[in-house]
């Protein structure tokens, strides 16, 4: 495959405008490989920063990410980082028997690319493409459960059932807890968070029935939105944990710091998938989480989260789906086929 291959790539506009690029795809340099993509799947969190355009200008994308690396926020923006398909060819000095192999990348949107064969991942023997898709997503759920490291017996509450609350909420439910209460207002999310073993409720003040007098010991907010982050604190009992995994992007929201966080001794840490957790680093790196995460996928009904297929050249109507259908809407896929 050389120069003269073409691609189609989703290119970020304008607040809430996506197009379909047609361009030359690279040919693959020494110790790279070029992907033909099968599908990518749209990060209903992050990447809707991105459409929205939440992101304050000249904000990094995503420097843990080597195709992202550099790049700032702006208009025309690529975005994305869930995709998978099917080496096609090879540069200088990778062997040729990757040709054919099946493998995940952190890559934006687009029908093929290039990457360094260090940086894509071989989807494990049968792992379908689009479960392959949502390693990023799970990835994040496993970091989630390492940083907020539940105990034995612990009352754990998760706030938002979306596909990363969903997937935390399906990992968390394999520790041995007293309780794990998810909380979203859409019923339908709800009803998938009990398939996963969560005692399911749609409002705050039922969790904190479900929770008891004492509250939660460990908290995870997961709804991107802010204003969540003071439930979050109401519902963690004194001494407990609240572990931030939402990425706000530009939104502001005034956080109640007052007697029951500051008297209760609560403590607020961040959780992102680019690092792992500092208490870790020495028996842990991104290989060990990465095989945890393929395990999950090939375990749990992670599948049953894909909602809706969009052919890329529909991209626009996908992105405009997670905006104006959240209740009936989860993970979106774009496909190359």
């Amino acid at each position: 495959m050389g120069r003269d291959v073409r691609r189609r790539a989703v290119v970020f506009t304008a607040p809430r405008c996506v197009d379909v690029v047609e361009e030359d795809a690279p040919a693959p340099a020494a110790g790279q490989v070029l992907v033909r993509a099968r599908v990518s799947a749209i990060s209903a969190g992050t990447e809707r920063l991105v459409y929205r355009g939440e992101l304050a200008e000249g904000a990094p994308l995503d420097d843990s990410l080597p195709a992202l690396a550099g790049a700032r926020f702006a208009y025309p923006a690529r975005y994305g980082y869930a995709a998978v398909g099917d080496v096609a060819s090879v540069g200088a000095g990778v062997s040729q028997d990757w040709i054919g192999r099946r493998v995940f990348a952190f890559q934006p949107h687009a029908s093929a690319f290039v990457a360094p064969l260090a940086d894509v991942l071989e989807v494990p023997a049968g792992l379908d493409a689009e479960r392959a898709a949502l390693f990023a997503t799970m990835e994040t759920a496993v970091n989630l459960a390492l940083d907020g490291a539940p105990r034995l017996g612990e009352r754990v509450a998760v706030l938002g059932q979306g596909v990363v609350g969903l997937l935390a909420t399906a990992v968390l439910a394999r520790f041995p807890l007293a309780a794990l209460v998810a909380v979203d207002p859409l019923s339908g999310r709800t009803a998938r968070s009990r398939a996963f073993g969560a005692t399911a409720v749609t409002d705050v003040a039922a969790a904190r029935a479900a929770l008891g007098a004492g509250g939660a010991d460990l908290t995870f907010e997961l709804t991107g939105n802010p204003a969540a982050l003071d439930a979050a604190l109401a519902l963690t009992g004194p001494g407990g944990r609240v572990v931030v995994g939402s990425f706000y992007g530009s939104k502001r929201a005034a956080v109640d710091l007052g007697a029951h966080f500051h008297r209760g001794r609560l403590t607020i840490a961040s959780s992102q998938v680019s690092r792992l957790p500092p208490a870790l680093a020495g028996r842990w790196d991104r290989a060990r989480r990465g095989d945890v995460t393929w395990d999950a996928l090939a375990t749990l009904d992670a599948a049953s989260l894909v909602t809706h297929r969009y052919a890329l050249g529909r991209a626009a109507e996908a992105y405009a789906r997670l905006e104006t259908s959240p209740a009936d809407t989860l993970q979106v896929l774009l496909t190359y086929e």
